[in-house]
């Protein structure tokens, strides 16, 4: 059983064990074991936080392209809306066909696990010995590689074309994810290691990151977006409300992501420990909205709506490697500097003339790697020389996979929309449906 399941069966043997412990607990054991749920008890609610944390994290897609369309400008709010909901239907197909098993099934140690697809509980199942659906656990882990997709899409936005992206989209999610999941949450070499990644600040954010980045480079950057001279250009996105309420719905969403990566409710000690997970994640993302209004107001005399936006993103991003065992003044140091790395990163990409239209970057590799890395911070069974190792081999891999693949398209069919259509927005080059006609024609 892997790494990232166990926890759903923490609980059942706790009264078991207190018995053989010492014989003057015997009594308090059994009284203990009377009133301790059932197995079919702990596979109801270990089976519904699945589902429930699942339909949160699917909720994150609307999240993300909410996001994604108030910070484009109105020529491309129709071809990002599109992007995202293939992008999260190619991800739940890929993870059924190949993904699942590649992450989950007969890793053992290794670094991959078995091709083929996914087999869910019969009708009316009852396999008690697993403790949850095994139809809940699929869904709750296929809407966390949506996640990682939607992290590309935002960054290469306004200039590449649909199909190079979408061919991507299948790669990314029938493979490079799920290989690089085996690693640690699939009981892979990196769990082996003693790697620590609770929800996925490296498994599904630097990832998504590293991808990003990759095709970022090969694809460059928007027309205009930087001067001969060095100059940047700001592109303002068409719609900050809308941006905002993708934000709210991405913070909503990351309860069930971080929350339900508890992978069990069947007991007192569960439940209790999903409700600081909760708190946890709440504050860090509200110590990364305002450790960026400081900064801000600080260095610039003017504070970015769109940067404490993702202010509050990185802060998610941050506490996702280790949400449960941080104190409430560790857990708004690691936010809050989640939300720093966005105000010292954004100006760094600019200079490196690396356009990423939603800063994406910064929010999920960076702090997705500070998330990561800091983890023995507050949870003594990590160390920092394992998590180095972890967010190393997950950066050499992601980046250099992703690197081949889109190479590959831009050789074969390139990636990127020509001047014109650029110009024209990709909107009506792509989709032929104009997200704000009666803005955009004119």
């Amino acid at each position: 059983m892997t790494q990232r399941k166990l926890a759903t069966l923490a609980g059942t043997g706790l009264a078991a064990t207190m018995m053989m412990v010492a014989p003057g607990f015997a009594q308090e054991a059994a009284e203990a074991a009377s009133t301790a749920p059932s197995a079919e008890v702990q596979y109801i609610f270990n089976t519904l936080l699945f589902l429930i944390g699942g339909f949160l994290v699917m909720w994150m897609a609307a999240g993300f392209a909410m996001l994604e369309a108030g910070l484009v400008r109105s020529k491309n709010v129709s071809m990002q809306s599109l992007k995202n909901i293939a992008l999260y239907s190619i991800a739940g197909l890929m993870y059924w066909i190949v993904g699942y098993n590649l992450m989950y099934a007969n890793v053992d140690g290794g670094f991959i696990g078995s091709f083929g697809p996914y087999s869910f509980d019969p009708v009316g199942g009852d396999a008690l010995d697993t403790g949850y659906s095994t139809a809940s656990d699929w869904f709750f882990q296929m809407v966390f590689v949506a996640t990682a997709a939607s992290i590309v899409s935002g960054t290469l936005a306004e200039r590449i074309k649909l199909w190079p992206f979408l061919i991507f989209v299948v790669v990314l999610t029938g493979f490079i994810y799920p290989i690089a999941g085996s690693w640690q949450w699939g009981g892979g070499w990196l769990s082996e290691m003693g790697f620590s990644d609770f929800a996925g600040s490296t498994l599904v954010h630097s990832v998504g990151g590293w991808a990003a980045l990759a095709g970022a480079i090969l694809l460059g950057a928007r027309t205009g977006k930087f001067g001969a001279d060095g100059s940047v250009h700001p592109m303002p996105g068409s719609s900050i409300p809308l941006a905002t309420l993708g934000t709210f719905i991405l913070w909503l969403g990351w309860f069930g992501f971080n929350g339900a990566s508890q992978l069990a409710m069947g007991t007192i000690s569960d439940v209790t420990d999903v409700s600081r997970i909760f708190a946890n994640t709440n504050l860090a993302a509200a110590s990364g909205v305002v450790t960026t209004i400081v900064l801000l107001q600080i260095l610039y005399k003017k504070i970015d709506t769109t940067m404490v936006l993702n202010g509050a993103l990185a802060g998610l991003v941050s506490i996702t490697a280790e949400p449960l065992a941080p104190s409430i003044w560790q857990t708004v140091i690691i936010g809050g500097i989640g939300g720093a790395i966005v105000v010292f990163t954004v100006p760094l990409l600019d200079k490196l003339k690396i356009d990423d239209v939603v800063g994406a970057i910064p929010v999920h590799l960076f702090a997705g790697i500070w998330g990561t890395l800091i983890v023995p911070f507050s949870n003594g069974d990590a160390s920092y020389g394992v998590q180095l190792i972890g967010i190393l081999a997950y950066g050499v891999f992601t980046l250099v996979a992703s690197f081949v693949v889109w190479f590959i398209l831009k050789a074969a069919m390139g990636i990127r929309a020509s001047e014109e259509e650029e110009m024209m927005g990709l909107d009506m080059s792509e989709t032929g449906v104009e997200g704000y006609p009666e803005f955009t024609r004119g």
